[in-house]
């Protein structure tokens, strides 16, 4: 199982990390403007445009950095309970339960299967 996260696209809301049965996802912080990875969050498989190089997505934060449900949208670093990036750590500990495709606010989780299938997040 390979399983990457597009960092321009978190959110931090760490809803991955909080539903995941295995402890795929850690929280890191996003670093620096000189050394965005000071923290390890290029920590997982993304491929180099998924990879977090210290610029959101313009349009996730038009659509979150306003939105008042309790999470650090964005915020540099995590408080245990919101804020950083989310990192695929343990990829393949991923047992495809789905609930952190179901859960991620970004839309940027990304799952291969053993057989070439691919998921993606999708928002409810």
């Amino acid at each position: 199982m390979d399983v990457y996260v597009n960092k321009p696209r978190c959110t931090g809301c760490q809803h991955c990390k909080d539903v995941c049965p295995v402890a795929v996802y850690e929280m890191k912080g996003r670093g620096t403007p000189d050394n965005p990875n000071a923290e390890g969050a290029n920590g997982d498989s993304a491929p180099a445009e998924a990879q977090w190089a210290g610029k959101i997505d313009p349009a996730d934060f038009a659509k979150w950095s306003k939105v008042q449900d309790g999470h650090k949208h964005f915020a540099k670093d995590n408080d245990g309970t919101s804020g950083g990036l989310s990192v695929a750590v343990n990829g393949p500990s991923c047992i495809l339960c789905q609930a952190c495709l179901i859960q991620c606010e970004g839309e940027c989780i990304h799952i291969t299967d053993d057989t070439g299938t691919k998921y993606v997040s999708i928002y409810k």
